[in-house]
C-alpha cells in the first residue's frame, strides 16, 4: 500500500495579485499625525508662517511640517518619502507633493526655525501637562559625526578621516526628548564653548516653567569641561557633571589615592558592580573651576581582551570628571554614568533622517535637523502619554516594525470611516489602545 504523499510544512505559496481594495498602509502613523494636531504643534506651526504668508496657499503649510515631521517618524530619510502618507488620501487627507514640500523645507530661515522652536516649546506644555512630565531634569549634551557621501555645502573632513558634519544635540535622559540640535560643519571641534552654550540655551528655552522649580543636571563627555560652558551652567542656576581629560595632574592624583579611599561602584539599579570603584580625587588643583567643583575618578577592570592605553594603571581603567553636586560619591557616579544613554538617542536619531541629510544647501539641512528632532519629540509624546506597560520602552525602530507601519482595512459605515486593525496581529490592542487615548487628547483640545 503506497503511503500518502506527505504535505510540505514550509510556507505556504500564495498567488499574488494586484487588485486588492479597502486597505490602508502605515495607519499606526495616523495616530502620530492626530497627536500633533491634539497638542496643538500643527496649529502653532501654522501661525509660525502666518508672517511669510503672501496669498492663500494651497496647502496649509503648517499641515505640511506636520506630515514631514509625521514621515520622518515614521522612518522617512529624504522628502520624497512623504509619498507613503500622499497616496492614501483616504486616510491622511490631501499631503502636498514632494516638490511643494522641498520647497518648503529648503526655504525656511532663521526666524522661521526660532518660530519652529517655539511651536515645539508649546506642544511640550501641554504633552507635559497630560502626564508626559519628569520626575528629574537631566539634560545631555553630545556631538556626533553625520557622514556625506557628496560635496554638500559646509561639509568638511572629520577628526576621524571622515567627511561631512558635526552637529551638536542635546537630549533630556528621562524621555528621550530632542531639546535642541545644532548643525555643524565636520571640522567643528567638540569642545567649542560657543557652540555648547548655544545648544544648551536653545534647550532651556524648551522647557516648560515648571521644569526651573527642580534641579536641573547638564551632563556631558570631557568636550564639555570647559570654562566657558561652566559658567554658563552657573549662572542659569544649573548643576554640572562633565568628564575630564586625563591630563598629567590627574593622573598624578590618581596614582596618589590610597586604596581605603577607594568605595565599591554600583550599577544603575543600586547593586555592587564588579571589579569598579569610585574616589574622590585629593589634592587636585580646582581652584580655577567653581566654588564647590569636585573631581570623581571610577577605576575599573577592562573586559577581557581589551587593549590598555599608557594612561592605565596596575591593569585599571580610570575614567574622571568634574561635578559641583553634592552627595554620596558613588550615587553621583552612577548617575553620570548613565550619560551613556545619549548615544542610543543619537542612534535613534540617525534611524529617523538625521543619517541621510538629503539638501545641498547648508541652510536646507539645518531646517531638517530641526524637523527630525520635532520627530524625535513626537514619538516621545506618543510612548509618554498614549502607550502603557512595556511599549513605553521600545526603540523607534520597534515602534514602527509593531505599530507605526500596521496595515487595517477602511470600510465605510452609513457616514462613518472605521479603520479595522488585524485581530491576530499581537500588537493591535496596544495600537488600538494609543488611538483611544490620542481621540481623547484631540477631543480635550
Amino acid at each position: 500500500m503506497k503511503s500518502s504523499k506527505r504535505r510540505s510544512d514550509g510556507p505556504q505559496r500564495f498567488v499574488v495579485t494586484k487588485d486588492g481594495e479597502g486597505i490602508a498602509n502605515h495607519v499606526g502613523s495616523l495616530a502620530l499625525r492626530d497627536l500633533a494636531d491634539g497638542l496643538g504643534l500643527t496649529r502653532a506651526l501654522s501661525e509660525a508662517m502666518a508672517p511669510r504668508r503672501q496669498r492663500r496657499p494651497t496647502h496649509d503649510r503648517g499641515a505640511i511640517r506636520r506630515d514631514v515631521i509625521v514621515m520622518l517618524a515614521d522612518g522617512g530619510d529624504c522628502v520624497s518619502d512623504l509619498a507613503a502618507l500622499r497616496d492614501q488620501p483616504h486616510v491622511f487627507g490631501e499631503v502636498a507633493s514632494t516638490a511643494t514640500a522641498w520647497r518648503l523645507v529648503s526655504g525656511l530661515k532663521k526666524k522661521d526655525l526660532k518660530r519652529i522652536r517655539k511651536a515645539r516649546a508649546l506642544a511640550r506644555g501641554r504633552a507635559w501637562r497630560r502626564g508626559g512630565a519628569p520626575k528629574e531634569i537631566v539634560l545631555d549634551l553630545d556631538g556626533t559625526l553625520v557622514t556625506s557621501h557628496s560635496d554638500k555645502e559646509r561639509a568638511a573632513p572629520n577628526f576621524k578621516r571622515g567627511f561631512g558634519f558635526h552637529p551638536v544635540l542635546c537630549y533630556l535622559e528621562a524621555t528621550d526628548e530632542a531639546l535642541a540640535g545644532k548643525l555643524r560643519p565636520g571640522n567643528a571641534t567638540a569642545n567649542e564653548s560657543a557652540d555648547n552654550i548655544e545648544v544648551l540655551e536653545r534647550a532651556l528655552e524648551q522647557l516648560p516653567k515648571a521644569a526651573f522649580k527642580k534641579e536641573i543636571l547638564v551632563r556631558g563627555d570631557s568636550a564639555c569641561a570647559t570654562y566657558a560652558l561652566v559658567q554658563k551652567v552657573r549662572e542659569h542656576g544649573l548643576r554640572f557633571s562633565f568628564g575630564m581629560d586625563l591630563y598629567e595632574s590627574v593622573r598624578e592624583a590618581i596614582l596618589n589615592m590610597d586604596e581605603d579611599d577607594w568605595r565599591p561602584a554600583v550599577t544603575q539599579a543600586g547593586e555592587e558592580r564588579e571589579g569598579a570603584a569610585v574616589c574622590e580625587l585629593k589634592g587636585l588643583d580646582l581652584s580655577s573651576w567653581p566654588t564647590g567643583t569636585r573631581a570623581l575618578c571610577r577605576r575599573e577592570r577592562p573586559h577581557p581582551g581589551a587593549q590598555l592605553k599608557f594612561t592605565d594603571a596596575n591593569g585599571f581603567r580610570f575614567q574622571v570628571f568634574i561635578t559641583d553636586q553634592n552627595g554620596d560619591i558613588v550615587r553621583l557616579e552612577a548617575r553620570h554614568r548613565g550619560r551613556a544613554r545619549v548615544e542610543n538617542r543619537i542612534r535613534c536619531a540617525k534611524d529617523t533622517g538625521l543619517e541621510n541629510l538629503p539638501f545641498h544647501d547648508f541652510r536646507a539641512n539645518r531646517a531638517w535637523l530641526e524637523l527630525i528632532l520635532a520627530a524625535q519629540d513626537l514619538i516621545a509624546f506618543f510612548q509618554r502619554i498614549c502607550l502603557r506597560g512595556e511599549a513605553k520602552e521600545w526603540d523607534p525602530k520597534t515602534l514602527r516594525y509593531r505599530l507605526f507601519h500596521t496595515a487595517a482595512r477602511v470600510v465605510r459605515s452609513g457616514r462613518r470611516l472605521i479603520l479595522r486593525l488585524q485581530r491576530s496581529w499581537r500588537w493591535t490592542p496596544i495600537l488600538h489602545d494609543a488611538f483611544k487615548r490620542v481621540r481623547l487628547i484631540a477631543a480635550a483640545a
